[in-house]
């Protein structure tokens, strides 16, 4: 696909520089951030010449389903496989002829046409990192098939010195199909528990922190010790269960107290201090000066290891969401601005408002939207929480979003991925934990990915896994072809290319787009 965009000067890209709204800059009085100069951000913006963008997709919701849900229990069934492989539950019969989903899905089994479910999605990695979070994370999130070398599944979590670390993939659309300018959020927005979900692949890497996504904080604090499921649909994996003085609740044995969190309802983002900058700060235009010249001189002193050029996109970025964030009916983050029956339609709950929130942020403009959904690391208690937590609250909201998308004639423009950093194990574990209960362990050989809108068809089922789930038997896929078919629906060419800090050029692409047709 040739690249449309118009000749430029060598060595410039307007991917390259921030892109800030003149009008939110004029609001925000013409502040300085580290020297930088309102004439200086003008002067950036008049550089930003929008690119076409031939393919159909606007924008991507991805929904990350962390700790990895068991393709048994969603998509993949193997209703006559050993009750060992099988599991407790039946089958659903979908829209598509001869394919089946869990039982417990039963809205999205009749949905089957408004989407596609890619069976075969798998990492190709040592066994040592295809089966463990913290790698997988990273190699979902940046589409890759290798961990950068040097590192392990325990240091790929910290910083190294030295490390080439690969952009994630939203960092790669913020740099690749970068928001309009006159749009005042960053590309990719995380929510809605940014605060814990600090996983690697996340960032920027050798972008730069200037195409960072921007995660936020939108539900209330939860005390459950090991959380998982949608709040207030919450449980803990490790709840043992059996003694009833020790269920959940204000009990002096509870195993957790969950009698003073149970509230779903989301607020409106707050960044909070960031190095010791209060957001709510913005509106004092000459505090906030001071503020900032203290700041550096203090990080001049301390010589952080950190460069300046973070702090200051960072700070970039925070006045951009901050100006497009004040209450009302133009804020994105404000579920009041919703009729009853569309919040019903997405669920009371966290993870159907953390879809309705995305919703409303690609209606503003944004690229990326990651909602992240806790509690697929199913090792024990796997039956109980699925069926009674975990597939009603996704089965419930998914459907919510596919049809309030198709309604507003948003679904052929937004691609909706689905899917955790791994699979789970075939055969069902013998019994973890204080009570001993069942569950699947890590698995990254092989895993279901859901895949809609964006232009992609639905009611289409890529590849097979073998008879007991365990394998790939065809189309196999890995997660440098999801990438891909995530750049290919924005409209991203293949043969688009990006340098980093030494000028050294990287391709985009590193795998193929999954074909449906």
């Amino acid at each position: 696909m040739p690249s449309s965009h118009p000749a430029r000067r060598a060595g410039c890209r307007p991917e390259d520089h921030p892109r800030i709204g003149r009008r939110a800059l004029v609001q925000a009085g013409g502040m300085s951030l580290v020297g930088m100069g309102l004439s200086d951000l003008l002067k950036l913006e008049s550089q930003a010449a929008e690119s076409d963008r031939p393919g159909k997709a606007k924008s991507v919701v991805f929904i990350f389903q962390s700790g990895g849900p068991s393709q048994h229990e969603t998509f993949d069934p193997k209703p006559d496989a050993p009750d060992t492989i099988r599991g407790e539950y039946g089958v659903a019969q979908t829209r598509i002829p001869g394919e089946l989903f869990c039982e417990h899905l039963p809205k999205l089994a009749a949905r089957s046409q408004m989407f596609s479910i890619v069976r075969t999605m798998h990492h190709t990695a040592g066994r040592e990192f295809r089966n463990e979070h913290d790698s997988c994370m990273y190699l979902l999130h940046t589409g890759t098939t290798s961990l950068p070398v040097g590192d392990t599944n325990a240091s790929i979590r910290q910083p190294r010195p030295g490390r080439i670390h690969w952009p994630s993939i939203g960092s790669m659309i913020a740099y690749a199909a970068p928001t309009a300018s006159e749009v005042g959020l960053p590309a990719t927005i995380e929510l809605p528990r940014a605060n814990l979900m600090k996983y690697p692949g996340r960032e920027s890497g050798l972008l730069g922190p200037q195409y960072d996504r921007l995660g936020v904080d939108l539900a209330p604090k939860c005390n459950a010790p090991d959380a998982g499921g949608s709040c207030p649909n919450c449980y803990s994996h490790d709840d043992p269960n059996l003694d009833p003085e020790r269920k959940p609740g204000p009990g002096p044995k509870a195993w957790w107290n969950n009698s003073s969190c149970r509230n779903p309802d989301f607020h409106l983002p707050d960044l909070g201090q960031a190095e010791g900058v209060g957001v709510g700060r913005l509106n004092d235009r000459a505090a906030l000066l001071r503020q900032l010249d203290e700041l550096r001189r203090n990080l001049d002193r301390r010589e952080q290891a950190a460069p300046l050029a973070a702090w200051e996109a960072r700070r970039q970025q925070a006045m951009r969401f901050v100006l497009a964030s004040t209450p009302g009916k133009h804020n994105p983050f404000d579920l009041t601005q919703e009729t009853d029956a569309t919040r019903d339609l997405y669920g009371r709950e966290e993870w159907g408002q953390g879809f309705l929130v995305a919703r409303r942020l690609i209606e503003a403009g944004v690229r990326m939207v990651q909602v992240n959904l806790r509690g697929w690391d199913t090792h024990q208690n796997a039956f109980r929480d699925l069926k009674g937590k975990l597939l009603p609250s996704i089965d419930h909201c998914l459907s919510g979003l596919l049809d309030d998308l198709s309604a507003r004639g948003l679904l052929d423009e937004t691609l909706i991925v689905m899917c955790g950093e791994m699979g789970r194990t075939p055969r069902i574990n013998t019994g973890m934990g204080e009570s001993k209960t069942v569950g699947r362990d890590h698995w990254g050989a092989v895993q279901s990915v859901f895949i809609a809108g964006g232009g992609v068809p639905g009611g289409i089922v890529i590849g097979s896994s073998d008879k007991n789930g365990a394998y790939p038997a065809s189309d196999a896929q890995r997660p440098e072809n999801l990438a891909a078919t995530i750049y290919h629906a924005l409209g991203i060419p293949s043969t688009a290319a990006w340098k980093d800090e030494l000028e050294r050029p990287h391709h985009i692409f590193h795998g193929e787009p999954i074909r449906f047709a």
